[in-house]
This record gives structure tokens, C-alpha cells and sequence, in this order.
């Protein structure tokens, strides 16, 4: 058998320049925090480009 070697040569990171919350979402079209947390799992914030898309 062949020994497979591997090594991490590099990491990284992004911090979006704007985050949407639960409650903007909310004002900007018809759903609540208990909706988009159950469909999306997602509890507080989404990352998005700041525009929009």
C-alpha cells in the first residue's frame, strides 16, 4: 500500500461587509424569526453582499 502524504500549506478567512439580521429580514418581507430559523437553521444573522445580490 502507498503512503499518501498531505500537508496544510495555507488558510484563510471573509468577513462580509454586511450582515443581515433576522429582524431586517423580517421588515423587508412577510416572515418572522421562527420561520426563517426553522427553514434555514439559521438563528440571528446572513451574510450578504451589501446591494443585495
Amino acid at each position: 500500500m502507498t503512503k499518501i502524504t498531505a500537508a496544510i500549506t495555507a488558510v484563510g478567512g471573509y468577513v462580509p461587509q454586511f450582515v443581515l439580521t433576522n429582524k431586517m429580514l423580517e421588515e423587508m418581507v412577510e416572515t418572522n424569526d421562527e420561520w426563517i430559523t426553522t427553514e434555514n437553521r439559521n438563528k440571528g444573522t446572513t451574510n450578504i453582499k451589501k446591494g443585495g445580490r
